[in-house]
C-alpha cells in the first residue's frame, strides 16, 4: 500500500488548485499557498475562483475531510511538506519570452525556509533549463539546502481537468537522483498510470513540444479549410477522413477561427523564443501563429463581406470563453472577434454561460443577455464563438424569428448546416 505524503502546492490558480485537489483526492495531505489573502480566505470559506466541472465537489469534500487545507504562508508550508510543488503564473512578455519572476521569488522563498531534505517540484510551464536555474537560486540563498529539483509538466486541458489528472495518459517527471524518482513515484502511485522519467531538461521541453504540437494540428486543418472553401470541399469530412488514419487522429482537428487560451499562444510564443536563444529558427511554429492569427480575419471578412458596413448592426454573440466548459478568456478569440466588431462600430449582444463576468472588463461596450436566446433581439446577425454543447440545443427557430435578418456565422461549426438553412438561416461555417 501506497504512503500518503504531506505535499504542498505553490499558486493557488488554475494549475495548483486542480492538482492539489486530486493529490488530496487519493489520500495526500496537501497545502495550497497564495499570496493573495483574501483569495485564501475565499477558498478556506469553500469559494471556487475558477469554474472547471467537477472541481468545487472535490475541493468541498477534501477540506471538510481534512486532506486539503488553503494559507498564505510559504514557511507553514514547506515546514510541513516533504515535496513543494511551484504553480505559480508564468505569463508572456511582450517579446514572446516567458516571465518566470514569480517562479524565481517562490524558490528564492522556499529557500529560506528549508531545514531538511524537500523535493521541489516545477509544476508551472516553464522553458527548458528553468529547473537547473530554481536550484541554482535555492542554494545561493540557502547554500546547505538539502533538494532535489524536478520538472513534472502539467497535461491538463481545461474543462477536463480533473479526469486528466485523475485519469492521466501519462505523468512525465524529469529528475537528477533516484532519490526524488522515489519520491515522484509515491506521489503518483495512486493514479495508476504509465510513468515516463527524463532528465530534468527533456521534461521541461515536453510540454512546450506537446502544445506545439497540438496547436499545429489545428492551424494546419484550418489552412486546409481555407482551400475547402476555395475548392467547394467540406474540411468536416476532410478531417474525418483524416482522422481515420491512426498515425494521424481525429482529435485536434477541428476547423474553427483559431487557438486561444492561456495556454496554447503563450507556450508556441515561448517556444519559438527559447528556440532562436538556442540557436534555431522554429519557422514551423511561426507559420502555426501566422494561421491562427489570419483564421480570426477571414472569419471577419465573412461578416463585413454579407453585413456590408458593420457600424450600427446590432449582432448576437454566443460564446465569449476560449472553448466550452471553461470561464477562462484569457487570449480568448471570441473576445478578440468581439472587440474587432464593436471597434468597427457594431453592437454587439453576448451570452456565455460561465464567462461573462469575467469577460465584461474586457469588452466595454458590449452588452450581456440574461440568456442564450436573448441575443438574437433584432440582430442583423448571429455568430457562435465557443463550442459550448448547450449551444446545439437552443432554440434557433424561435430566435430566426426574433432577428433583423437571418445571418448565422458558426466559427466552431457546432451547428448542422443543413438543419440551419432548413430553418431558414444564412449558414456560413468553416471550411465549407
Amino acid at each position: 500500500m501506497t504512503a500518503l505524503m504531506n505535499l504542498a502546492i505553490v499558486g493557488s490558480g488554475y494549475v495548483g488548485l486542480v492538482t492539489g485537489t486530486c493529490f488530496a483526492e487519493v489520500g495526500h495531505h496537501v497545502i495550497c499557498v497564495d499570496n493573495d489573502l483574501k483569495k485564501v480566505k475565499s477558498l478556506q470559506a469553500g469559494h471556487i475562483p475558477i469554474y472547471e466541472p467537477g472541481l468545487e465537489e472535490l475541493v468541498k469534500k477534501n477540506v471538510a475531510e481534512g486532506r486539503l487545507s488553503f494559507t498564505a504562508s510559504i514557511g507553514d508550508a514547506v515546514a510541513a511538506s516533504k515535496v513543494i510543488f511551484i504553480a505559480v503564473p508564468t505569463p508572456p512578455q511582450p517579446d514572446g519570452s516567458v516571465d518566470l519572476s514569480f517562479v524565481e521569488g517562490v524558490a528564492r522563498e522556499i529557500a529560506m525556509h528549508i531545514k531538511e531534505y524537500r523535493v521541489v517540484v516545477d509544476k508551472s510551464t516553464v522553458p527548458v533549463k528553468t529547473g537547473e536555474k530554481v536550484a541554482q537560486t535555492i542554494k545561493r540563498y540557502n547554500p546547505d539546502a538539502p533538494i532535489d529539483v524536478v520538472s513534472n509538466p502539467e497535461f491538463l486541458r481545461e474543462g477536463s481537468a480533473v479526469d486528466d489528472l485523475m485519469k492521466p495518459d501519462r505523468i512525465v517527471f524529469g529528475v537528477s537522483s533516484d532519490k526524488a524518482t522515489a519520491v515522484m513515484r509515491e506521489i503518483y502511485e495512486p493514479f495508476k498510470a504509465p510513468i515516463l522519467v527524463t532528465d530534468l531538461n527533456s521534461a521541461e521541453l515536453i510540454k512546450h513540444a506537446a502544445n506545439s504540437f497540438l496547436a499545429l494540428k489545428i492551424s494546419y486543418i484550418n489552412a486546409v479549410a481555407a482551400i475547402c472553401e476555395a475548392s467547394g470541399a467540406n474540411v468536416e469530412r476532410v478531417a474525418e477522413g483524416m482522422g481515420a488514419d491512426h498515425r494521424i487522429g481525429r482529435a485536434f482537428l477541428n476547423a474553427g477561427i483559431g487557438y486561444g487560451g492561456s495556454c496554447f499562444p503563450k507556450d508556441i510564443s515561448a517556444f519559438i523564443r527559447i528556440s532562436r536563444e538556442l540557436g534555431y529558427e522554429f519557422t514551423l511554429l511561426e507559420e502555426v501563429e501566422k494561421i491562427n492569427f489570419n483564421q480570426k480575419e477571414r472569419f471577419l471578412k465573412k461578416i463585413r463581406e454579407s453585413l456590408w458596413v458593420l457600424r450600427a448592426k446590432k449582432i448576437g454573440v454566443l460564446g465569449l470563453a476560449f472553448k466550452g466548459n471553461t470561464d477562462d478568456v484569457r487570449s480568448s478569440v471570441a473576445i478578440e472577434v468581439v472587440k474587432q466588431l464593436i471597434s468597427e462600430g457594431a453592437e454587439v449582444t453576448a451570452y456565455d454561460p460561465k464567462g461573462m463576468e469575467k469577460a465584461l472588463p474586457l469588452v466595454p461596450g458590449c452588452k450581456m443577455a440574461g440568456k442564450a436566446e436573448d441575443v438574437a433581439d433584432g440582430a442583423d446577425a448571429l455568430l457562435v464563438l465557443t463550442e459550448w454543447s448547450e449551444f446545439k440545443t437552443l432554440p434557433y427557430a424561435a430566435m430566426k424569428k426574433r432577428m433583423l435578418s437571418p445571418l448565422l456565422f458558426d466559427g466552431r461549426n457546432l451547428l448542422d448546416p443543413q438543419e440551419m438553412r432548413g430553418l431558414g438561416f444564412t449558414y456560413t461555417g468553416v471550411g465549407h
